[in-house]
């Protein structure tokens, strides 16, 4: 599994301004972890596709990563789904 840093920026309605933001998501491929982005920023903050730029997306490396859970998800040997 491969770690994707993906930067971009956010418009968030209250404040009428766009932020910027940075996330570490595990996927198997660059598409697969914006996808994740869109879902998540989405669900988060109740924005829609059109609000999300994407602006950056890069593989890192294991010793690159700074968010314990896609540490401890590396970590682990395989994952069992039922």
């Amino acid at each position: 599994m491969r770690v994707y840093r993906i930067s971009g920026m956010m418009k968030l309605y209250r404040l009428g301004e766009w932020r910027k933001f940075t996330l570490e998501i595990p996927a198997l491929r660059p598409e697969h972890a914006v996808e994740r982005v869109y879902s998540e920023l989405g669900s988060r903050h109740k924005l829609k596709r059109s609000h999300i730029k994407i602006l950056k997306v890069e593989e890192i490396s294991e010793e690159e990563v700074t968010k314990p859970y896609v540490k401890e998800l590396l970590s682990l040997d395989r994952i069992v789904v039922y």
